[in-house]
């Protein structure tokens, strides 16, 4: 009954409604944060901004497809949630924060991201999953210091070549999409410590054993006749991911070579008699 009265209030406008919706938010809170998750919102409460000290704002699970001006006082935030909203484009305000170094907006409706996210410099983390996106914004690539992207269940065909200008990128999430080809370009990130690319189209791997930094790949639900080739020591997740993982060449011919060592000090065998006979 609770949660059906909630849901009546947030149709009506007024005030006083809206502050029901937030409950007891009047002042600063102490640990900085502010999580307004499932509260049935339509629109953003004004005076939230007023928190001019506020380092995590959370609006997951709400009614939202815009959110006001105002929000550009929160210079100190750090991380944003507007996950599962109605965004259909990312309200510019975003754009202003630029302390963020988390944001979510997965579970909306969007189809680009603006230019102007490239001004969030300090972005570690992008969650952009659940969208109705068909290709990777480029302006992704501008994120210098981003570390982690989940871009899975969208509408991905391939990646934009400028990825590869990501250097501290770590980890990347795929799965869900539209591939048919592993992406080219991270064959060129040997930087990256997981790459998952599950549920996707894929038919063949190539090699990643020279992906030096590569400690995990989720292949899984793909129609691939193959397994990724990968270093000895990074863990696969697929169809024949147990069988043993393709040797660098050039480790495999020293270690042949070093069996081999022992035999050569050895004298060479005594040579057969002509007259011996079987």
């Amino acid at each position: 009954m609770g949660n059906t009265i909630r849901a009546l209030i947030a149709f009506v406008p007024a005030n006083d409604c809206q502050n029901y919706l937030l409950g007891d938010l009047q002042e600063m809170p102490l640990d900085k944060m502010v999580d307004l998750s499932s509260s049935q919102l339509r629109r953003f409460p004004l005076h939230v901004c007023s928190f001019k000290e506020l380092v995590k704002l959370y609006l997951s699970d709400n009614n939202l497809n815009s959110l006001p001006p105002e929000l550009e006082q929160l210079q100190n935030l750090q991380i944003l949630a507007l996950d599962f909203n109605n965004f259909k484009a990312l309200p510019p305000v975003v754009c202003t924060l630029k302390q963020l170094c988390i944001l979510y907006l997965g579970n909306n409706k969007l189809r680009d991201l603006p230019l102007e996210l490239s001004l969030l410099q300090n972005l570690k983390t992008l969650w952009i999953e659940n969208n109705c996106l068909a290709q990777l914004p480029e302006v992704v690539c501008e994120l210098s210091l981003l570390k982690t992207l989940h871009a899975g269940s969208n509408a991905l065909r391939l990646l934009p070549r400028r990825l590869s200008g990501l250097q501290e990128l770590r980890t990347i999430w795929l799965s869900g999409n539209l591939l048919t080809d592993f992406p080219p370009v991270l064959l060129h990130m040997p930087f990256l410590e997981v790459i998952d690319v599950d549920r996707n189209n894929i038919s063949y791997f190539p090699s990643l054993a020279h992906l030096s930094g590569l400690k995990l790949v989720i292949y899984d639900h793909n129609p691939c006749r193959n397994a990724p080739k990968v270093a000895k020591g990074v863990r696969r997740v697929g169809r024949w991911s147990e069988e043993t993982p393709e040797p660098d060449p050039r480790k495999a011919r020293r270690l042949r070579m070093a069996k081999l060592e022992p035999f050569s000090q050895l004298p060479p065998p005594l040579s057969t008699p002509a007259n011996w006979k079987k």
